[in-house]
């Protein structure tokens, strides 16, 4: 397998690592993360017309690559700038409506594309507890088109997105993956109730409630009952996004800890003399080197066979929460009491690896998932 990226992708991870360094550092980040919508329309904009949302998309629905391996170079740029505008929503989304939605409803990629509409995906409830299929909201057909009731937890960005991507049960057991419907809903539809606040690590998500909300026949993508294929795909590709997010971060918290042991002196001589300290980040580096092989792995594997996709990807989930956790540790602690300062941009990065684990999933939920996908195929 050749790991090289090709031409188009090099040039497009340089234009979008350039932008952000240049565009959108420490001080503009921190800005907009604690604004009141929690990231920047301008900014989202101005993304849009660099081709980074069309960037995960595919050809034939109006974007410009959309496999694994562009997925993967968008968000570890991304991750190295810690940007909270709304990629990733409009990337699940996006992919749940290209492989399920008619055309008219497609016609919203290019609205997603160009910057013009934000999109959340409402499909995580308070008691789900990272399953996929555990799904009680529900949506009930009548004379009109469909009616919803239900309650969905952490949406990102759910304040200020035009569109809600909303799973809701027709039929089945609380726990089943058939018998769960997507629908597409107006955030300001009559009955959508939403209540945002402020993440731990930037930016905003909200708890949406459904209160006997109203669509017409229209609003379904795909079939009654069969949404949860393209689901779980637009999840997958949410779970190689986050892990690309968290390579970059890694990167950038390694190499400011790199700095640092360069610089910090003590006894007159820099702190990463010590043989003690270079042991330490030597194994830290080999462990990044693993997670960037899992992530490479996932992305070879996403546009394939169901089991071997599912199992790859959650693979990589597990490894990036494990060496996340081990990395945001120990260049802390290499840092010393400087390292949890809110004004050093390492203590963000920190907090960003520690919370990306319990985006889709957590490492104990994606170990236990591998090992049951490895089991049904036995």
């Amino acid at each position: 397998m050749n790991f090289q990226h090709t031409e188009d992708r090099r040039m497009l991870a340089d234009t979008l690592n350039r932008f952000v360094s240049e565009q959108y550092g420490f001080e503009m980040r921190d800005k907009i993360a604690g604004s009141a919508e929690g990231f920047s329309q301008d900014m989202w904009a101005r993304f849009a017309e660099l081709g980074i949302v069309g960037a995960l998309f595919d050809e034939a629905h109006g974007g410009f690559d959309g496999d694994g391996f562009a997925i993967a170079v968008v968000f570890e740029q991304l991750g190295r700038g810690l940007v909270v505008e709304p990629f990733l929503d409009a990337l699940m989304v996006g992919q749940i409506v290209a492989r399920a939605g008619n055309e008219a409803q497609q016609a919203l990629l290019a609205e997603v594309m160009s910057g013009a509409k934000i999109v959340a995906l409402a499909h995580g409830e308070p008691h789900s507890r990272y399953e996929a299929s555990r799904v009680t909201a529900r949506a009930v057909r009548d004379a009109e088109g469909w009616r919803l009731n239900g309650a969905k937890a952490v949406v990102q960005q759910g304040e200020h997105a035009q569109v809600l991507l909303v799973s809701a049960r027709t039929a089945g057991a609380d726990d089943a993956e058939d018998g769960i419907s997507l629908f597409l809903v107006p955030r300001d539809a009559p009955g959508v109730h939403v209540r945002g606040y402020g993440k731990i690590d930037g930016g905003r998500a909200a708890e949406v409630s459904l209160d006997d909300v109203r669509l017409d026949a229209a609003a379904l993508v795909g079939h009654e009952g069969d949404g949860y294929a393209a689901l779980e795909y637009g999840i997958a590709c949410g779970v190689l996004a986050l892990c690309g997010e968290a390579l970059g971060a890694m990167e950038v918290a390694k190499d400011h800890t790199l700095e640092y042991l360069r610089t910090r002196k003590q006894f007159g001589v820099p702190i990463g003399s010590f043989q003690a300290l270079q042991h330490r980040m030597a194994d830290l580096l080999l462990e990044i080197e693993q997670a960037r092989s899992a992530l490479i792995n996932a992305a070879a594997a996403l546009q394939g066979e169901r089991m071997a996709r599912e199992r790859a990807i959650s693979a990589a989930k597990y490894s990036m929460g494990r060496i996340g956790a081990r990395v945001a540790e120990e260049c802390i602690q290499l840092h010393g009491g400087i390292g949890m300062t809110w004004e050093l941009p390492l203590a963000h990065y920190a907090k960003r690896l520690v919370m990306i684990d319990h985006q889709l999933g957590d490492e104990d939920h994606h170990l236990a998932r591998y090992i049951a996908l490895g089991r049904a195929l036995a």
